[in-house]
C-alpha cells in the first residue's frame, strides 16, 4: 500500500516554512467558545429512537483494572482533580486547540514518569494495538511540530488531559477523556460495552523525518482506503459522491473552508449538529464497493480493542443501506480531499487542511484531521447510559 509523504518544503526540509504567528488559533477559539449545544440528528432535528443497544459480551475489566492503577498513582488532590461526575459538563468541553484555560484533568507533563507511564497504561489498555499506536504517533507529532516550530514546550507530547468520569468497576459505567491539541478520545465504559465517540485527531506535520520520532506518521490508511474506495465508483456513481471538484478554497462556499473547521462540520462544540445526508448512498453501490465503504469504517472502529471493534462493525452494518459517502477533490495521488460517511448511528469526517503553524493558505495532505461521532444521542454514549440507569435504577448524583 502507497504512502503519501508530505511535499517538498521552500524552508530546505520537507516541510513548508512555519508561521511567524498563530492568529487563527486564538480566533479559532473564540469563534468555539460562542458556538452553541445542540443534541439533534440528521436530517431533520429529531433524535431518532431504538438504534443502539444495551450489550454484555466483552469484559471491561481489564479497563477498570487500567484506570484503579493509574488512580492509585495519584495523590489525593492530583487524583480530586481529574475526577468527574459520570455526567459532568466537562466531558463535553474539549477543543482542538493550545491554550489551557479550558482543559480539566490531570495534566500529562506535570506527571512523573510512574504516573505518566500508568496514564499510557490506561489508554493502551482501552484501545486496539493499532488505536493505540495512533493516539500516541498524534501525541509524538504534537512534539515535532514543536521541533520544526522552535517552541517545544507550546508543543510536545505530553501536552494533554486525562480525565476520568465516574467511578471505574466492573458493574458500573464510567469513561474517560483525553484532550489537547490534535487530540480528542471521548471513552464510555459500560458493563461489556465501550463507545469511543467524540474522536477527534489531527496531525500538522503527518509524518516525521526527525529527532525524536523520526518514524511518527498519521492517517496512512485513513487516507488511502478512501482513495481507493472514490477510484472504485463509476463515474456516473462519482458524479453523486463528488460534491465539489477541488479543495481550494476560491472554489468553494463560505461553509465549506472555514479558517479553523476547514470543511468539516462536527468538530468540537458541534455535539451532534443538525447535518445532511450528502453523495452517494451505499444501497447504490455495487457489493464490491460496498465492501470497500466497510473497509473503510473499520479503519476508523479498529480503533476499538479486539470484541468491541466487531461490535461496533455489526452495528454500522445493519444500517449500510442507510449510510451515505461523500467527497470534496480530486483522487489522485497527491491533491487535497474531504471525505464524510453518514448514517444513523455513525458519522465520520477526513479532511486535509491548510496550515496553521506551517505556512501553505490552501489545503496541504501533510495537514490532515478526522473526527467520528455517534449520531442520535449516542456520543458519549449518552443514550446507551440512559438506558444503563433505566435498567438498574441507579441514577448518578447530578453534577449540577
Amino acid at each position: 500500500m502507497s504512502h503519501s509523504g508530505a511535499p517538498t518544503g521552500t524552508s530546505g526540509g520537507r516541510y513548508p516554512r512555519r508561521r511567524e504567528a498563530s492568529s487563527s488559533v486564538s480566533s479559532a477559539t473564540s469563534a468555539w467558545h460562542r458556538q452553541a449545544h445542540t443534541w439533534a440528528s440528521p436530517p431533520t432535528g429529531i433524535v431518532r429512537p431504538n438504534l443502539f443497544s444495551l450489550r454484555y459480551d466483552v469484559s471491561t475489566r481489564p479497563l477498570v483494572d487500567a484506570a484503579r492503577e493509574f488512580q492509585a498513582t495519584l495523590a489525593a488532590e492530583a487524583r480530586n482533580e481529574a475526577s468527574f461526575p459520570i455526567d459532568a459538563q466537562e466531558w463535553r468541553i474539549w477543543i482542538n486547540a493550545l491554550e489551557p484555560r479550558m482543559r480539566h484533568g490531570a495534566y500529562l507533563e506535570d506527571l512523573d514518569a510512574t504516573q505518566k507511564e500508568s496514564a499510557l497504561r490506561l489508554i493502551r489498555t482501552s484501545l486496539s494495538v493499532e488505536g493505540f499506536a495512533r493516539v500516541q504517533n498524534v501525541m509524538r507529532l504534537n512534539r515535532i511540530l514543536g521541533e520544526i516550530t522552535g517552541d517545544t514546550v507550546l508543543l510536545n507530547e505530553w501536552r494533554y488531559h486525562l480525565s476520568l468520569f465516574g467511578s471505574p468497576g466492573p458493574d458500573q459505567p464510567w469513561g474517560w477523556q483525553l484532550d489537547g491539541h490534535h487530540l480528542n478520545v471521548n471513552l464510555l465504559i459500560l458493563p461489556g460495552q465501550l463507545v469511543l465517540t467524540p474522536c477527534f485527531m489531527g496531525a500538522e506535520p503527518r509524518t516525521s523525518d526527525r529527532p525524536p520520532f523520526p518514524d511518527a506518521r498519521a492517517f496512512d490508511r485513513e487516507q488511502d482506503v478512501g482513495l481507493e474506495l472514490v477510484r472504485a465508483l463509476s463515474p456516473a456513481q462519482r458524479e453523486t459522491a463528488v460534491l465539489f471538484p477541488s479543495m481550494r478554497s476560491d472554489a468553494l462556499p463560505a461553509e465549506r473552508r472555514h479558517a479553523s473547521e476547514g470543511r468539516m462540520q462536527a468538530g468540537a462544540f458541534r455535539d451532534n449538529a443538525v447535518m445532511p445526508y450528502e453523495g452517494v448512498r451505499a444501497e447504490d453501490l455495487t457489493p464490491g464497493q460496498r465492501g470497500l465503504l466497510l473497509d473503510l469504517i473499520g479503519v476508523y472502529t479498529g480503533m476499538l480493542p479486539t470484541g468491541h471493534d466487531s461490535a461496533r462493525q455489526r452495528e454500522i452494518a445493519a444500517h449500510l443501506h442507510e449510510t451515505w459517502f461523500a467527497w470534496i477533490g480530486t483522487f489522485d495521488d497527491q491533491q487535497p480531499f474531504f471525505y464524510k460517511i453518514q448514517s444513523p448511528v455513525l458519522l465520520v469526517e477526513f479532511d486535509h487542511h491548510s496550515g496553521v503553524f506551517l505556512d501553505n493558505n490552501e489545503p496541504e495532505r501533510f495537514h490532515a484531521h478526522s473526527v467520528v461521532r455517534t449520531p442520535n444521542g449516542n456520543d458519549y454514549g449518552k443514550d446507551l447510559l440512559r438506558q444503563h440507569y433505566v435498567e438498574h435504577h441507579d441514577y448518578p448524583q447530578s453534577s449540577h
